[in-house]
């Protein structure tokens, strides 16, 4: 941002006041056509943070385009205080395929960041898209799902040990927070490291707008712009219980030892208790079948959707939690603030 408010990006600006709907031109295709992302850039008439709301790095995780465009287009941001960079699609080649990575070499882009140019398509993308959009913010909300065949319960991700993606993520307010730096590329981890604390928000599955985790989505943005004055209209939430998994907390993602046919036996956002068969894999026949028990008492924030694995496929993702969040989700009652993590 400008001395005078102006938020600027190669080849454009947006003055306070204005907002722009841009396709900015990131690469090209075998064609020699553009490849261009929708950018969606609102710059208040006052003063505040930049903060960018970013979804889609991996093409068919489609819940967060929509907690995006309806940020950009739905909400009276008349009042707002601040700028925001809304990037609905980053991974625009991935997306018109309805697949995870690039085309192009199948490349993660959230392996890519920030990006190099003269480097390979990825990191020429990730360049183009960082430099431009991501560098300027003062902070930001990367929204993800689980791959296809698997399904999240709505989390924060964030490196708590972070201080301003500590502030983010509680302001985000969602019951589950998993602290841990970001994988060398991801977009959360390379901004934190610049100075803009990001955080991961992992919300449903792949190849789905759900309504109900897009709402709690939203709900979890406006609790973040409340904290940072950016809507006076809206207050920081509480999540009714919250637990913080940090290392050494056990967290494992339990596979397969067999192969055969899944029959899950309790949703994401479950308690199971140590021992509990969390799932059942069969043959054709139903003959012999293989138990999956809980290695300890903890939230299943992730489970299989595809009902069939090979030996070494993951079947559910298990985070241990404190005393205080099992008497809560146990007695389906909220824990005290002095209770809560």
């Amino acid at each position: 941002m400008s001395d005078d408010g102006v938020f600027t990006y190669n080849g454009g600006a947006v003055a306070p006041g204005e907002t722009q709907n841009i396709r900015y031109g990131i690469s090209e295709t075998y064609l020699g056509d553009p490849v261009r992302i929708p950018v969606t850039i609102v710059n208040g008439e006052h003063d505040g943070p930049t903060a960018f709301l970013s979804a889609a790095a991996h093409g068919d995780e489609l819940n967060g385009i929509e907690v995006v465009r309806e940020v950009a287009h739905e909400w009276d941001l008349s009042e707002l205080a601040g700028t925001l960079v809304c990037l609905p699609v980053l991974n625009v080649p991935g997306f018109l395929a309805q697949q995870r990575y690039l085309p192009v070499y199948d490349r993660d882009l959230n392996r890519s960041f920030p990006g190099k140019a003269g480097s390979t398509s990825s990191k020429r993308m990730a360049h183009r898209i960082y430099s431009n959009f991501i560098a300027p913010c003062d902070f930001g909300l990367d929204f993800h799902t689980s791959t296809r065949g698997r399904t999240n319960m709505l989390h924060v991700r964030g490196d708590m040990t972070d201080v301003g993606v500590h502030r983010l993520a509680l302001a985000f307010g969602s019951s589950v927070i998993l602290d841990s730096p970001g994988p060398t590329g991801t977009l959360r981890g390379e901004a934190t490291a610049d100075g803009i604390p990001t955080i991961t928000i992992e919300m449903g599955e792949a190849h789905r707008f759900q309504r109900e985790l897009i709402d709690d989505a939203l709900a979890g943005v406006r609790s973040v712009f409340a904290e940072y004055e950016m809507l006076t209209s809206t207050t920081v939430r509480w999540p009714g219980w919250r637990t913080i998994v940090s290392e050494p907390g056990e967290k494992t993602w339990l596979r397969a030892d067999v192969g055969g046919i899944v029959d899950t036996h309790y949703e994401s956002g479950s308690l199971v208790n140590e021992g509990d068969r969390i799932a059942t894999i069969t043959n054709p026949f139903k003959e012999e079948p293989f138990g999956v028990e809980a290695p300890f008492t903890g939230l299943l924030i992730g489970v299989l959707e595809n009902p069939v694995v090979y030996p070494g496929n993951p079947l559910c993702h298990l985070v241990e939690v404190d005393e205080a969040t099992r008497r809560a989700l146990a007695s389906d009652q909220s824990p005290s603030d002095e209770d809560a993590i």
